[in-house]
């Protein structure tokens, strides 16, 4: 199952960013993109994904210094488009994957792609690695502890439904009963014509 490839390589992804932890480590990436394509972008998405959840966490320090916060919310706009970026390659991995497939009659469109499955897969692969850190704390309390293990279960839960979703709709996709049909990013906010402040500053 192609979910099944791509939670081992998010999983792989965090591990190998938390042997140095720190968000200014080099990146490297395992897989060649002429050898595994898929396995190349799911990877790149994922590192992009683990580095933005430390910048989410160090922006929050109540301590931060206003230029050093400005610096890294610059950061996490470039992060954002890079993972939005990263995302619509993955769509058209797909897009090629399939496009040879006879698409029914009766097809129906899925509500979103299978890459921005994959994107909610990626977060997910976080949320249960730090969740799980909180079960195990030292210094947490027991009542803290219980609490995030009552979490940690869901959101596992939460990755097996998402993951069998994902499988389904490619399957789907494969066998003609849905068809992909991909919007490419309309951000506004980063477009010095659409920006209203962008467009004031030319």
């Amino acid at each position: 199952m192609f979910s099944e490839k791509a939670n081992t390589i998010f999983q792989d992804v965090i591990k190998t960013y938390k042997k140095l932890n720190t968000v200014d480590q080099p990146f490297t990436n395992k897989f060649d993109k002429d050898e595994d394509l898929i396995a190349h972008l799911l990877y790149r998405k994922c590192w992009i994904d683990t580095v933005q959840w430390a910048y989410e966490d160090i922006i929050r320090d109540p301590n931060i210094e206003p230029v050093a916060a400005l610096k890294l919310k610059r950061k996490i706009d470039a992060s954002n488009q890079d993972r939005t970026d990263t995302v619509e390659y993955i769509d058209s991995y797909f897009l090629d994957k399939y496009k040879h497939v006879s698409v029914k009659d009766d097809a129906k469109v899925n509500s979103e792609s299978p890459a921005w499955v994959i994107d909610r897969l990626s977060i997910l692969a976080l949320k249960i690695y730090h969740m799980h850190l909180e079960t195990v704390r030292d210094d947490a309390s027991d009542s803290h502890k219980a609490a995030c293990q009552k979490k940690l279960d869901i959101l596992r839960e939460q990755r097996v439904d998402l993951s069998t979703a994902l499988d389904d709709l490619l399957k789907d996709i494969a066998n003609g009963d849905k068809y992909m049909k991909v919007y490419k990013q309309m951000k506004m906010y980063n477009d010095d014509e659409l920006n209203p402040v962008l467009r004031g500053q030319k």
